[in-house]
């Protein structure tokens, strides 16, 4: 079953700079199992006590697995996983300020950031 990974600039350390690898997996846990095999480092940083750490996104189809299965959601050969680090930050300006928030990209915004 293969399933294309869009891997963010700071994780393609793991991926010797490859935008996008195969995985294998019937679900996103063990995918992820099966991208730490080749990709030895990964996995530390997407996954913490058995649930996708919090300041990261995975999107399954363009779908935020948060919202469907986690970890368990169940993958299908043709599947595409998009990991996107949430962006913090803010502006600094008393108007409108989200300094020190974790801001979450939108889906569409996930596909951009994938692309580059």
């Amino acid at each position: 079953m293969a399933i294309d990974v869009r891997v963010p600039t700071i994780l393609r350390t793991y991926t010797d700079g490859a935008k996008s690898v195969s995985g294998n997996g019937g679900t996103v846990a063990e995918l992820f199992s099966d991208l730490e095999s080749r990709h030895a480092g990964i996995q530390e940083r997407l996954v913490d006590d058995g649930q996708i750490r919090r300041f990261v996104n995975v999107y399954l189809n363009d779908e935020d697995v948060r919202f469907l299965d986690g970890i368990s959601t169940e993958l299908s050969d043709g599947d595409s996983i998009t990991i996107l680090p949430a962006v913090a930050g803010g502006s600094g300006s008393a108007e409108g300020s989200t300094q020190g928030s974790a801001q979450h990209a939108t889906r569409g915004e996930a596909a951009r950031v994938s692309q580059r």
